[in-house]
């Protein structure tokens, strides 16, 4: 890996010794959204996104060493496609963060990692009020114009 430029956004993987940096933001994200989970879930999300035999990824934006954003994604088969989606499950930025195009980036970064692993398109929801995201949203992605149902067990 490259050496990080000071003041400069690196966008990785996420590292073993990432769980400190993760944890607020995944917290904050689950804040955000109104929810909670059990540690064990937590734990087993962490674990997964390190786990190379898991459909599931994760991304880190860094700025001079600091965690400043996180992106998960993961990859499912389509009756639709050959190639499998790509769901971009979570996006969150730090305070500090927002409004530097890292919300940008990490998406883009998303973007580079489906197409090269042959994914047909990427894909993601938002909450209808979380209007701040939409307008970053509107910019790099088209809304498909499906409304989601769900029923939870």
């Amino acid at each position: 890996m490259a050496d990080q430029q000071p003041g400069s956004i690196l966008i990785r993987p996420f590292q073993p010794g990432d769980r400190d940096g993760w944890n607020p933001l995944w917290q904050g994200y689950l804040t955000f959204y109104k929810s909670s989970l059990p540690p064990e879930t937590t734990d087993l999300t962490w674990s997964r996104l390190l786990d190379p035999a898991e459909p599931m990824y994760g991304l880190a934006a860094v700025l001079d060493g600091e965690i400043i954003g996180i992106v998960h994604y993961l990859y499912h088969r389509s009756t639709w496609s050959p190639g499998n989606y790509c769901y971009l499950q979570d996006l969150f930025t730090s305070e500090k963060a927002r409004n530097r195009g890292v919300g940008r980036s990490l998406i883009e970064e998303v973007y580079g990692r489906a197409q090269a692993d042959g994914a047909s398109r990427v894909y993601w929801l938002t909450h209808e009020t979380n209007t701040t995201a939409q307008i970053l949203y509107d910019k790099v992605a088209a809304k498909s114009g499906f409304i989601q149902y769900r029923k939870l067990f």
